[in-house]
């Protein structure tokens, strides 16, 4: 073997950052061959999905439900591996708990007939609006969904292709619009059309292709890993390993290095270079692209071009575990959702005006109803989340200022559900908007990336495949198919699809052409 020939079969890889995109695609590229380096500046992998151990309690920090298993059964079994010997995967029934101010609740259910029940008692003329809503959910997802979420989207043919079907399903209009076509009352508009939020979406903009979470939901079922995300994250690195690739932690990308317009490899924040022909990174588009690329002319993903985008909210999540909990409150399940007594004005609040409201809807994560090792015996953890504007407005929400004061009125809110909680708190942590900026270097402190609108979406989004250089592409919430756990682990598909296997090398032979 010569030595033009040996590089010409450079099999080494490096992937940027090791959240739930960036650990699927080392997966990926080990199982294609390639010798893969995965960098991330964390303590742990997981990125958005790890976790932090404090005083006994685990945190689960971001994402904690499963709710299409398939995309990880098959990312596992195309790795020559299954997932269910990795991943102790608990199905949770019902998925979740909606309550609003006036008492009334909403229980989300896999069987339609329980579904059915619970629409009849909040409205029950809206029953046959619900038949019909499952119908339109089912549609998007043989569009959106199968048709969509694994197939590469950078030419602006593959979607200009599907255009004639989302003009057929009106994806024009937002999904919240969509579910009052089919319901009158307002409650079951939200319990219809609120999972935008999940994926970082205004459900008043986002478009009614996301009703398909409804069929997702139906038809797969809502999951908890025993352990957490962090329990899949820690499994995906394994497989990594054990395909010959490195996971090095505490190791911070500070530059894409490129010879020409082809990527070379990766500067990290020490000095030290590691060189690759490919490179995949799963930091944020934005990020990717105003940093890692800072000194490179771009040509597409400029930061004006970036600038212009639409960003996904902010959250404000706090972590705090009780004291002798684990008998109280007991019709709070793992998942409720609190709503606020303004449903679209908060939304307003947060995504146009770019204001913090003293009124908010809280998601409430109590994973101790299902996963007992979270908590010490007898005691509880809870996660809870409030979508507040990012940092990007003009008059930006000071957080450290901010912080206390907003602590207290969540605490307000949570004592109508969780009586004398505040005398049961035994540790504590809260993140905001600046958690995120600086611990995920998420631009604006978004918690998801670019919002998932329509013009934001397959060949709007920033594209798996770079433009910017031969040989670099991107996984995660801010690429197609977009936030999510099923989003980024198939944005790794993706790339999968569009990068050849890498050639069987002798390694011996090469050595010696060197």
């Amino acid at each position: 073997m010569t030595e033009s020939s040996s590089h010409m079969f450079d099999n080494r890889a490096i992937v940027i950052g090791a959240g739930l995109g960036g650990l699927a695609a080392a997966m990926r590229l080990g199982a294609k061959g390639y010798a893969v380096t995965v960098l991330d500046r964390l303590d742990r992998a997981g990125g958005r999905g790890s976790s932090i151990e404090q005083d006994g309690h685990r945190f689960d920090l971001g994402p904690t439900i499963v709710t299409v298993p398939q995309v990880f059964e098959k990312l596992w079994q195309d790795c020559g591996h299954r997932f269910h010997d990795d991943v102790d995967l608990r199905a949770i029934e019902p998925f979740y708990e909606i309550r609003w101010p006036d008492g009334t609740k909403f229980k989300a259910y896999g069987d339609t007939e329980r579904m059915k029940a619970e629409v009849a008692k909040i409205s029950p003329s809206d029953v046959a609006g619900y038949e019909k809503f499952l119908k339109d959910s089912h549609t998007r997802y043989v569009v959106g969904f199968e048709g969509m979420l694994t197939k590469p989207m950078h030419r602006l043919w593959e979607t200009v292709k599907v255009l004639p079907l989302f003009a057929w399903l009106r994806a024009d209009q937002s999904i919240y619009k969509l579910a009052s076509k089919r319901v009158r009352d307002e409650k079951l508009r939200m319990a219809l059309s609120f999972h935008p939020l999940f994926i970082g979406g205004d459900p008043t903009m986002v478009t009614s292709m996301y009703a398909l979470v409804a069929h997702l939901e139906k038809e797969f079922g809502v999951h908890y890993a025993i352990g957490g995300v962090q329990a899949i994250a820690d499994a995906m690195a394994r497989v990594v390993r054990r395909q010959g690739g490195v996971v090095r932690q505490g190791a911070e990308a500070d530059e894409i290095l490129l010879e020409g317009q082809r990527a070379r490899g990766v500067r990290l924040t020490t000095g030290e270079t590691l060189e690759a022909p490919l490179v995949v990174s799963n930091a944020d588009a934005g990020h990717t692209y105003d940093r890692l690329l800072r000194n490179h002319k771009r040509r597409r993903w400029t930061a004006t071009k970036l600038g212009k985008k639409r960003w996904s909210m902010g959250l404000y999540v706090w972590y705090f575990g009780t004291k002798g909990t684990a008998e109280e409150w007991p019709d709070l399940g793992h998942h409720t959702i609190l709503n606020g007594p303004r449903f679209k004005g908060l939304l307003r609040d947060i995504f146009i005006e770019g204001k913090l409201s003293d009124d908010m809807s809280l998601y409430i994560h109590r994973p101790a109803k299902t996963d007992p090792n979270v908590a010490p015996i007898g005691d509880d953890t809870f996660y809870v989340l409030s979508p507040v504007p990012h940092m990007g407005w003009k008059n930006a929400v000071d957080w450290q200022a901010e912080e206390p004061i907003y602590r207290k009125k969540v605490a307000a809110v949570l004592e109508t559900v969780m009586p004398g909680f505040q005398d049961r708190i035994s540790t504590e942590l809260v993140f905001t908007p600046d958690t995120f900026r600086d611990r995920y270097l998420s631009p604006h402190g978004c918690g998801f990336s670019i919002e998932p609108r329509i013009l934001q979406s397959a060949w709007f989004r920033p594209h798996n495949v770079s433009e910017e250089a031969e040989g670099l592409f991107l996984v995660g919430a801010g690429t197609h198919p977009g936030a999510g756990l099923p989003g980024v682990v198939s944005s790794a598909e993706v790339i999968a699809k569009l990068i050849p296997d890498a050639p069987v090398v002798d390694l011996q032979a090469r050595v010696a052409a060197e």
